[in-house]
Formats: C-alpha cells, sequence, structure tokens
C-alpha cells in the first residue's frame, strides 16, 4: 500500500476536524492545528502521489514531514487525551495519529513507495 493512500483521507480529517472545532465552538486553536496541520499532511501526500505517477520514489521531506506531523499530533493529542479523558477530539485523533506514524515508520523502515516494474509483450 502507498502513502498517498492513507495519507489524503488522513490530512482531509484533520483539516474537517479542525475546521469543525472552529465552527462549533468558535476554536482558533482547532482551525490552526487541525486545518493547519491537515493541509500540510495533504499537501505532503500529493506531493508523493505525484512522484509516484512519474514513476519516481516520494521525496524525502515529504515522507518526513507526514512522519513528524502525526507523530507530534499523536504526543500532542495523547497528552491532552491523559489530561481530559475525552475521546473526542483528543483520544480519537491521538489513536489515528499514532497508527499513521506507526505506518509511516513502516514505510521508510521498507524502502518507500515501490515502483511496479513495466512489462512489455513480445509479439
Amino acid at each position: 500500500m502507498h502513502d498517498f493512500c492513507f495519507t489524503i483521507p488522513y490530512g482531509m480529517l484533520l483539516m474537517v476536524g479542525g475546521s469543525m472545532g472552529y465552527f462549533k465552538k468558535g476554536s482558533i486553536a482547532s482551525l490552526a492545528g487541525g486545518a493547519g496541520t491537515g493541509l500540510l499532511v495533504l499537501l505532503a501526500g500529493f506531493i508523493t502521489l505525484k512522484a509516484f505517477e512519474k514513476k519516481k520514489k516520494s521525496p524525502v521531506f515529504a515522507v518526513v514531514l507526514q512522519t513528524v506531523i502525526s507523530a507530534g499530533l499523536t504526543f500532542v493529542m495523547g497528552q491532552r487525551y491523559l489530561k481530559t479523558q475525552k475521546i473526542m477530539p483528543a483520544g480519537l485523533v491521538s489513536g489515528i495519529s499514532g497508527l499513521m506514524t506507526c505506518f509511516y515508520l513502516y514505510k521508510i523502515l521498507t524502502g518507500g513507495n515501490h515502483i511496479p516494474k513495466t512489462t512489455t509483450k513480445a509479439e
């Protein structure tokens, strides 16, 4: 599975969550934190998607950006969950971000997105 298959939906989820926090409670922190990190994750996902379409390896900075953001969200929202014991949004974001961090680390350790070899048919 390629990282952008999960990164793009993850980024959209973060953006929607941050926007919902802003519209429901007027939280600028939710808007900046959720929508801001979501936008960065989405950008990194599209960069890796475009690299894959060109049959190139994912740029290192995009993979590192994805990993750092998801690890940061795991830590920050995990601390918030431990303090408040509220599943929404802290527990959910921390859990999903933790899974994404593990996935990104796995992708880094296995060499990133593998480019399928093209086969030519002999006639």
